[in-house]
């Protein structure tokens, strides 16, 4: 996208897991404008200290289809533990990031949000009363990340005048 004309910013938007990983991403391409993570886990400990039931759940929910994956849990396990949108989130604290979570949700503490958006420095962190994991079901939570990003594309129009979009 990058090299299309038109195109005069990338910004990356993930849930859960998706957040982690667009956060993990950015903080190493600095063509990455910003990034939306929503219902994001600051890091994967708990799910690698028990890797066996995070692959019953993602299986439970057609996430992992095949029954020869992964061919070693424990390996599986140990990669998952090195990923941490926590620690790479700093290193894209000169860029936009927006942590949005549900006060209610079960799956990942509201905790890991407030970890994200301090580690950040400056990131604009919201948390949805009464909202659960699924937050792309959620309106408030969707009106707040298209809000988000109307105002990421006017700064980027005022600070670079002329720019196609």
């Amino acid at each position: 996208m990058r090299d299309l004309d038109d195109v005069w910013g990338v910004w990356l938007v993930g849930f859960g897991t998706g957040g982690a990983l667009a956060v993990d991403a950015a903080a190493d391409q600095d063509w990455v404008r910003g990034v939306a993570a929503l219902a994001a886990p600051a890091d994967f400990n708990d799910w690698a200290g028990h890797p066996r039931r995070l692959l019953q759940h993602a299986r439970d929910q057609g996430i992992i289809r095949r029954r020869d994956f992964p061919p070693a849990v424990d390996r599986w396990a140990q990669g998952l533990r090195q990923l941490a949108a926590v620690d790479a989130v700093g290193r894209m604290a000169d860029r936009s990031l927006l942590v949005v979570h549900g006060a209610d949700d079960d799956l990942v503490p509201v905790f890991d949000a407030r970890v994200l958006a301090d580690a950040h420095g400056s990131a604009d962190l919201r948390i949805i009363d009464g909202a659960g994991h699924q937050l792309r079901h959620d309106p408030r939570a969707v009106a707040t990340l298209l809000g988000w990003l109307d105002r990421q594309r006017n700064e980027t129009h005022t600070a670079a005048p002329g720019v196609g979009g």
